[in-house]
């Protein structure tokens, strides 16, 4: 900062030794580099036929750089350090913000295992409480084990978050660095700036440590260690973390101990087999009659939709547009019930569609099987235009049974592919791209005896999957994993069918042969 005096005796120093500007314009001179064959001049230019070095304005003229092309060294400046503004917004305001998310959901994993490890062995002892003195000895045996997979599944939280903190901790020295390039004139450094963001934005994959459960057994006093129960082994998955400006924030809202009835709603359908809500108060059922009724939460019929064919629709679902979508086996199309007329969306020609879901991306998934009944696939569909098709493994083996013709489609909040396959008696789980996840092939119970054969399947925005398990009157509830969570088989469910939920996660269950669809509530 110089006062007027001072200017002189920077001047008579050598004026260009010093470079004086008004105060205003501080740090709007920028340096040069010096050229290397002519040191007496700054490198004004990059020759772009050279690999961008720097050239000075006698070095254009040279025969060494005759006919090349040459940048300005203030254009190739100026437009990194808007790169660099660029990185540092996007780095403070999505990067940083995003990795500041999965340390704390690592931290309230941590901070919940107490109380999550606390309920298994309040479990447990509940157990304990109708066995006699000599299994004592055994609880405490199963406790000092369920101490050790905590301490596991601590280690493994805190090894992930560790790791997040040293990246956080990166990131932070790259905006400390990226800020004083932000801040300062030199060239060199600037245009020799190198983007980050790339590497950061590598999110690591989101770690979800399941807890374990424990299984009580029925009382043999021959074999009590055995039959007292299992502790399950710790299940470490991980999520692809995706950054989306966009994507709505989900609660966490914990299963309900005991499934309450909010109603009953009387279809009078002959085998009711599917129900679609188009909110939490509008629902469409369908059976094994040709018409698709329309009703709202207090039983009242609103509309009833008769198909041209006269056979009964296969499946029901509403699109983002509460249009109405349905399956037709006998004309093997897909239809569209828009503004109370019937349009045909898709006609197979050698395959017969079953069941079908609306994606949240609006595409169609649709089960179906092949004319000589020995193979079934999904096919995704855009509008009218098949875009995917999953069939086979990865070792080319079917994915689905191929001689049942009711196999239940639904996407979870991962995009994963959900089919509940009756005849393989399973529910195959596929990520979007269709390779195989997980099956998931019952659960061991004393009171649930009858093969599983799963129905209806359904999804919630806690990434739960729900299926029907009409044999035993019971619903399955199982995490994005397939892990097995608890039934629901209170509310007097019987031979449940067609499954759906709602925006407020409200269960809705077709009833088979009751012709009633209970609303049930499951969650807190």
């Amino acid at each position: 900062n110089l006062c007027t005096p001072c200017i002189g005796k920077h001047i008579s120093d050598g004026y260009d030794k010093h470079k004086i500007v008004p105060f205003k314009e501080r740090r709007s001179t920028l340096i040069y580099p010096t050229c290397e064959i002519h040191p007496h001049k700054n490198c004004d230019f990059q020759c772009e036929d050279c690999g961008n070095i720097f050239v000075c304005s006698s070095c254009t003229a040279s025969k060494q750089h005759k006919g090349h092309n040459f940048v300005e060294v203030t254009e190739v400046y100026n437009a990194k350090k808007e790169v660099i503004k660029k990185d540092t917004k996007y780095l403070e305001n999505h990067i940083a913000p995003t990795y500041e998310e999965i340390a704390l959901d690592l931290e309230n994993q941590l901070a919940s295992l107490d109380g999550g490890y606390e309920k298994l062995t309040t479990t447990m002892s509940k157990q304990g409480e109708q066995w006699h003195r000599e299994i004592n000895i055994i609880i405490n045996k199963m406790k000092t084990e369920i101490s050790e997979i905590k301490e596991k599944h601590r280690d493994i939280l805190q090894k992930h978050l560790n790791e997040i903190k040293q990246i956080q901790s990166l990131i932070k020295e790259t905006l400390q660095t990226i800020r004083k390039i932000e801040k300062s004139t030199e060239v060199s450094s600037t245009i020799e700036y190198s983007s980050k963001i790339r590497e950061f934005s590598k999110f690591p994959p989101k770690v979800q440590v399941s807890l374990p459960t424990f299984i009580p057994k029925p009382i043999d006093r021959e074999k009590l260690y055995s039959l007292f129960g299992q502790i399950t082994p710790l299940s470490t998955a991980t999520e692809e973390n995706v950054l989306s400006l966009n994507q709505p924030k989900t609660s966490v809202r914990e299963l309900l101990d005991e499934p309450e009835l909010v109603t009953t709603i009387q279809t009078g359908h002959e085998k009711l087999r599917s129900v679609a809500c188009l909110n939490e108060d509008r629902i469409w059922t369908s059976g094994m009659t040709n018409d698709i009724k329309y009703f709202n939460i207090k039983g009242s019929l609103l509309q009833t939709i008769k198909q041209k064919s006269g056979n009964f629709p296969n499946d029901i679902a509403v699109d983002s547009n509460g249009d109405l979508i349905y399956t037709s086996g006998p004309t093997k199309t897909v239809n569209k019930v828009k503004n109370g007329q019937i349009e045909e969306l898709i006609r197979l020609p050698e395959w017969t569609p079953i069941n079908l879901c609306v994606t949240s991306t609006g595409d169609l998934l649709v089960t179906m099987f092949s004319d000589d009944e020995t193979q079934s696939k999904v096919v995704r569909y855009s509008g009218s235009t098949e875009k995917q098709t999953i069939q086979f493994d990865e070792e080319g083996k079917p994915l689905y049974s191929g001689n049942d013709k009711t196999k239940y489609i639904t996407e979870n909040r991962k995009h994963d592919i959900c089919v509940a396959d009756w005849g393989a008696g399973a529910v195959v789980v596929v990520n979007q791209d269709g390779k195989l996840r997980w099956r998931y092939t019952g659960h061991p119970s004393v009171t649930k005896n009858k093969p599983f054969k799963p129905l209806g399947i359904t999804t919630d925005s806690q990434s739960h999957i729900l299926t029907a398990d009409s044999n035993n009157h019971c619903i399955h509830i199982l995490d994005q994993n397939g892990q097995f969570l608890r039934y629901i088989d209170n509310c007097d469910l019987k031979y449940p069918f067609g499954l759906c939920v709602d925006n407020n996660d409200n269960l809705f269950v077709c009833e088979c042969f009751k012709g009633n669809v209970k609303k049930i509530k499951y969650l807190k």
